[in-house]
């Protein structure tokens, strides 16, 4: 995973149009996070987003495959790439990022903490 400094301000502009996007340092790429969710990931120089069964086919209509962490692991269904006219064209991209956001926070809210162990 590798994202250049370029990229990183290009891409944090386009995504400013979604409100305060922070993007985190992870094995060499980088975790996007709006309002506290995490909903995108950068590897390479390209931006993935993420998804659910309700969005996942918008990206495979447009012909968009899924993050693979490595050659030798299988794709991970959870994050799709962004199309560069759709990463281009920032009101396009303000839709697909808010839409996974909203995955982010649906998957959040169905996270259960562990109990608290009495004392």
């Amino acid at each position: 995973m590798s994202v250049s400094p370029s990229y990183r301000a290009f891409l944090l502009e386009q995504l400013s149009i979604l409100g305060p996007v922070t993007a985190k340092a992870m094995f060499g790429g980088l975790g996007l996070y709006h309002d506290g969710y995490f909903f995108g990931l950068v590897d390479d120089d390209t931006l993935y987003l993420r998804v659910d069964d309700s969005t996942r086919a918008d990206y495979e209509s447009a012909g968009m495959g899924p993050f693979r962490p490595s050659a030798d692991e299988g794709p991970s269904l959870s994050y799709y790439e962004v199309s560069a006219e759709v990463l281009e064209d920032r009101t396009a991209l303000r839709e697909w990022a808010a839409k996974a956001v909203e995955v982010a926070r649906r998957k959040a809210a169905t996270k259960r903490k562990p109990p608290r162990p009495r004392p």
